[in-house]
Parts: structure tokens; sequence; C-alpha cells
């Protein structure tokens, strides 16, 4: 499943010694809630591109096993960045 962050519950706001992040994703026509426990990616945020590889489940919210977030070809990740200054 792929489209863009529509809200998420930040980070600070999950209990304490949990991974799992609730969020919307919309293609801009449609919209799914996602549960998802892990690491988001750093690029995660509000508006970001993703795409998320899970399990829809019959409640109709979609269950994250993965998710990675989209970038324009120009990201460059910090620390490589840094190594060329």
């Amino acid at each position: 499943m792929q489209g863009h962050v529509q809200r998420a519950i930040r980070h600070q706001q999950r209990a304490p010694g949990s991974l799992e992040v609730r969020f919307t994703l919309t293609d801009f026509s449609n919209t799914v809630g996602v549960s998802y426990t892990g690491v988001l990616p750093d690029l995660f945020r509000e508006g970001q591109g993703i795409i998320a590889r899970g399990k829809l489940k019959d409640d109709g919210v979609f269950v994250a096993e993965e998710v990675l977030a989209k970038h324009d070809e120009n990201y460059m990740p910090p620390e490589v960045k840094h190594s060329l200054k």
C-alpha cells in the first residue's frame, strides 16, 4: 500500500516501552488507518509519501509489517552530505 501520511501520533506520544504507532494514510481519494510496531524511517512525517507492507484486517485497519519512506532523487543521507563538505 502506498500513499501520504495524513495524521500521525508523534513518537513522544507512544506508551512507555511501546513501539506501536498509528497513523492515517491517504492517496487523496481514500484514507485508511494504519498500525505499525517498530522503528519508523527517519523521513517519516505528516505529508511524507510512504510504502507500507502488511495486511488489511476485517476492521478496516491496515497492520503494517514494514514501512518505507519515499524520497526524491535529490535526497542524500545526512552522514553522506556531511562527509562531502
